[in-house]
């Protein structure tokens, strides 16, 4: 792999982190916001905040699996 490949595996970690964490923001509005009134989209979100995270911890086995990255 070279640093560039290495440098875009880098980016999409970051981004897919980005992406969950915005997705646990998005549970934690909806938790202390609006629980009673918008408790029906928690299903919903929440199922979208574990795919961002699976998303996240796929491509950062990915890039542990590299031989460049230590």
């Amino acid at each position: 792999m070279n640093d560039d490949e290495l440098k875009a595996m880098q980016k999409e970690v970051k981004k897919r982190k980005r992406i969950a964490t915005e997705r646990a923001g998005e549970v934690h509005d909806l938790v202390e916001d609006r629980l009673y009134s918008a408790y029906e989209q928690l299903p919903e979100l929440a199922a979208a905040t574990v795919e961002a995270c699976r998303a996240w911890a796929e491509a950062e086995q990915q890039l542990k699996g590299t031989s460049k990255y230590s």
